[in-house]
């Protein structure tokens, strides 16, 4: 076990509600993202680093690796790094959605939303 690991699950007030919140902003499934994340405009949307360069993975790109991984573990073993990385997903989705274009539905803005695990089309 990890040196970082949590040991009582969402037991805890604060993760269980981190958990929450992170579970209503991720509207995508684990395998749903991980197709996403397969595709050009996946890859082409998100800030690339303070290289200049912009020849990396996006910031967004790395983080639905992550949130993949989150969602298929078990509760018991989540560290405080995921909860830290729940809470930067709840944060980027709140903001993010509040600049909703006029036409979104082939936007930058929501392939990006995707690549943080939130599809502002989907229903439901």
């Amino acid at each position: 076990m990890a040196s970082d690991t949590v040991t009582d699950g969402d037991s805890n007030s604060e993760q269980a509600e981190t958990r929450k919140d992170f579970d209503a902003a991720v509207n995508m499934s684990a395998t749903e993202i991980e197709h996403w994340l397969e595709r050009d405009e996946s890859r082409e949307v998100g800030w690339k680093g303070a290289d200049g360069k912009g020849d990396g993975e996006s910031i967004g790109h790395a983080s639905g690796r992550e949130i993949v991984r989150i969602k298929s573990a078990k509760v018991s073993d989540f560290t405080q790094a995921d909860y830290d990385h729940m809470r930067k997903v709840v944060g980027y989705v709140a903001r993010h959605s509040k600049q909703r274009p006029a036409d979104p539905e082939h936007s930058r803005w929501r392939y990006s939303l995707m690549n943080w695990g939130h599809d502002p089309m989907k229903k439901g």
